[in-house]
């Protein structure tokens, strides 16, 4: 736990496999992906995310155009795939386009433009405001401003100098005051260019994996088995949530930790088989459950039965038992 992830996936996917003697596909995240781990799974079928730091992913990602990538099966997902030789090992690379996730991103990109917007224009009006002493400064401290911008730029930049009042000048000369200084005027506006770039990336990303027989794997197959990752994801999910009290566990050794995973993992799997057994029977029955939303579901989490079940109480009253707040639904 108190290891970077990069550092130490590649191992710990290469003791699996050392132990566990099955052909099988190995799906991870980006953070398995580095030249390293790369290399060191080199025995291993894998599937993973490739980060959008790599060069080489941010030019496919901006190199396809929208007519290039092919439906697929999977409502609302695009895809086309492309070979690449990252870190020395043949792949199959996937560039993917989620339409859920690029109206997404699109949302949140105006809305970090436009707070950038508001941030960038009150730092203009504090330097238009403010008299330099020094041309260069000036510069200096616009142009920084700039460049710190992501989805703008500044320009129009005028340093210009401003002579001071004489009268005033005179009675200020014992302490060597300048009788001229300077003010900025610069206009605002966006970066196009960024943006045009980063509305490209939006809902893309891409998936790698080094399973070269199409037969096996098929283009459609690396889209599904990533998806499919999200399932357990979603169960650990739980484990980590704080009505379970997980996160509140504090290990020393490393033995200990490895047990606790194992039992972890087992909770998990009880937890699953539950949940699952519980939609097959609503599903039989043609029935469900309220939700969150107070609307019928055939597909609720086995926490949110645990939390309906919270309040209630067996009371015996001078041998007599009763049950409190037990309503038709909990029944």
């Amino acid at each position: 736990g108190n290891e970077a992830d990069k550092a130490v996936f590649g191992k710990i996917a290469t003791e699996f496999k050392n132990q566990v003697d099955f052909d099988s596909l190995m799906v991870s995240d980006s953070a398995i992906y580095t030249k390293d781990n790369l290399k060191l799974m080199k025995e291993i079928r894998w599937l993973s995310r490739v980060p959008l730091t790599i060069k080489a992913a941010q030019e496919l990602v901006d190199s396809i155009s929208e007519k290039e990538l092919l439906p697929s099966e999977r409502i609302g997902y695009s895809w086309v795939e492309k070979s690449n030789n990252y870190g020395g090992i043949e792949q199959r690379w996937l560039l993917v386009e989620s339409q859920a996730r690029l109206e997404s991103d699109l949302k949140k990109l105006e809305k970090r433009i436009e707070q950038e917007k508001k941030t960038a224009l009150e730092k203009i009006r504090q330097i238009s405001g403010r008299e330099f002493e020094n041309r260069a400064v000036a510069l200096e401290i616009t142009k920084g401003l700039s460049d710190s911008l992501k989805y703008h730029q500044l320009t129009e930049i005028k340093v210009n100098p401003v002579l001071l009042d004489p009268k005033e000048s005179k009675a200020k000369s014992k302490d060597k005051s300048p009788s001229q200084v300077y003010k900025v005027q610069t206009t605002l506006e966006l970066d196009t260019q960024a943006i045009e770039v980063l509305h490209k990336r939006a809902g893309r990303f891409v998936l790698a994996t080094n399973d070269l027989d199409k037969k096996r794997l098929t283009s459609e197959g690396i889209l599904k088995k990533y998806k499919e990752q999200q399932a357990p994801e979603r169960g650990f999910s739980f484990l980590k949530d704080p009505l379970f009290f997980a996160d509140s566990i504090f290990l020393k050794s490393p033995h200990r930790i490895e047990v606790m995973a194992l039992l972890m993992g087992l909770c998990l799997l009880v937890y699953t088989i539950g949940q699952r057994q519980l939609r097959l029977s609503l599903k039989q029955q043609e029935t469900g459950v309220k939700n969150q939303l107070g609307k019928l579901t055939d597909q609720p989490t086995l926490r949110w039965i645990f939390q309906g079940f919270q309040g209630i109480h067996l009371l015996i009253i001078q041998g007599t038992q009763k049950i409190s707040n037990l309503t038709d639904e909990r029944r």
